[in-house]
Parts: C-alpha cells; structure tokens; sequence
C-alpha cells in the first residue's frame, strides 16, 4: 500500500486504430521514497494500477481535468492558473464539456466506484476516512515551491521551444530535464522525494536523449513523481504553502456536477502567487 499516488494521465486515450498515449504512474511513502513508478496504456489500465496501490488514507494527485461542468470556454481554476502563474510562463490548457480530452473525468467515476473519494479542500483532505483524489500541475508545483528555484520562469523540459531551431530546442530541453532532475535529488525538500528508491526513477538521473519519443517516456514519469509529491507536499503543509485555485471566495468559480464536486486544482504557492485581499 502506498501514501500517495501520482498520476500524469495522458490526454490521448486512443482508439481502435491508435493505442491510447503513455500515463506516467509514480507511488511513494511517506519518507518520499518512491515504491513503484512506470507507465499505463488507458483508463482501464491507469485504474488496475491504482487499485493495486491503495491503502487506507491514499491520496491521490492526478495531472488531468477531473470536474468539468463548463459547457464551453475554460475552467475558472484553469484560468487562475495563468492569472496567477503567468509571470513564470505557466499557463493551463482549457477544458470544457465539448473537449475531447475526457480521461480525467473517466478515471475519476472509475476511482469512485472503488470508494475513493473527490477532495477539493485542505480541511476535506485531511478529514478523509479513505483514500482520496484531486486534480494538479506539474508546472504550478514546480514554480510554487520556492525550494526547486524556479525563480523567474518554468522549466523548459516538456514541449520543445519554438523560437529557435528544432536541433537547438531539443538540446534545451534535454539540458532542463535533467538540470530539473539535478535539482530533485539535490534540493533539501519538505516533505523529502527520493528518487533512487525504484529502478524506473533512479534512471531519470541518466543523461537525456534528443529523441523525441524517448524524452516524453520520461517526461511522463517524472511528471507522475511530482504529482504524488504533489500530494505530500499538500498533506505537509495544507493552506500556509498550498492554494485551491477555483475554489477562493469572492472570486469566479464554476458550479459543482450533480455529486457536489467543485472543479478546482490544487497548486503549491509562493505568497507572490496568491491573490490580492
């Protein structure tokens, strides 16, 4: 059994003809050493993993649009994403009813069947009598979390940089990857992440590649390690360092579905990337 789970869920499920894309999966305890790590292939796959990890009080962080009750446009949680990320080049990409992108919302009524419960607020996080799961960003966490030092932008290690050529963007990408991975194994971190606890992840320290496919495969881990982090960073340290964008009273949030859900994302913060009262 695992205290958190990380799920970078793949936005392509696939279809007859083409294999639904790779969903980087992570585990840790809670020393922050990572369990078990590797890839799915579709929902169906994504929940056998889980079910195979929960214990008791798991929480779960997953990289995918859970709640979406918008019919068009974008969340309000998305858009506070770049309202207040903005400065560090993090923005969300928008989700609606009519998106194609659906395997958010899938896997959440998958996991729900198994008894886990939606969380959309720290006092409902640590109240849980089970295990539980909400939405998160990478990005967000990355350039929330003052410690990895992301100071003025995000790190470039996921889509290539369209501003220079493709041989050049392909060399920085790889050089922030593994700059990125540097400075996990490095940085004094609360709650700590180990990365050598599993063969999978211990390999990220492996210098990178220029070849496309081979870049995402471990993108997508890396990015489920930071979101189980995700999870354990909130439990540590609820609302002081964590905010629940879409969720902030006095500011736009879209209505809850038919079980009472709210769509929201839960973002590590510096007090810079709060709002203004």
């Amino acid at each position: 059994m695992s205290a958190y789970l990380g799920v970078d869920l793949a936005w392509g499920l696939g279809t007859e003809r083409r294999a639904p894309n790779e969903t980087g999966l992570a585990a840790l305890d809670t020393d922050g050493r990572v369990l078990d790590a590797g890839w799915a292939r579709g929902v169906d796959d994504v929940t056998t993993w889980i079910a195979e990890h929960l214990g008791p009080r798991t929480l779960i962080a997953v990289d995918a649009s859970l709640v979406v009750t918008n019919p068009t446009g974008i969340r309000e949680a998305e858009r506070q994403v770049g309202q207040r990320y903005g400065r560090w080049k993090v923005a969300a990409n928008p989700t609606n009813a009519a998106s194609a992108a659906s395997a958010g919302t899938q896997l959440l009524g998958r996991l729900s069947a198994l008894g886990v419960t939606y969380v959309s607020d720290t006092a409902s996080m640590r109240d849980r009598t089970g295990p539980a799961v909400f939405e998160c960003y990478p990005y967000t966490t990355l350039v929330g979390v003052e410690e990895f030092g992301y100071d003025d932008e995000r790190p470039r290690y996921k889509r290539l940089d369209t501003s220079v050529p493709p041989a050049v963007a392909r060399q920085r990408r790889a050089v922030a990857f593994d700059d990125l991975v540097q400075r996990i194994r490095t940085t004094p971190l609360d709650p700590p992440l180990g990365l050598d606890g599993h063969p999978a992840t211990r390999e990220l320290a492996t210098p990178s590649v220029l070849h496309g496919p081979t870049h995402k495969h471990r993108e997508d881990l890396l990015d489920g390690v930071l979101c189980a982090w995700t999870a354990a960073f909130w439990e540590r340290h609820g609302d002081g360092r964590v905010q629940v964008l879409g969720s902030d009273p006095g500011f736009p949030s879209d209505a809850p579905d038919a079980a009472g859900r709210r769509p929201v994302v839960v973002a590590p913060a510096r007090p810079s990337q709060r709002p203004a009262r």
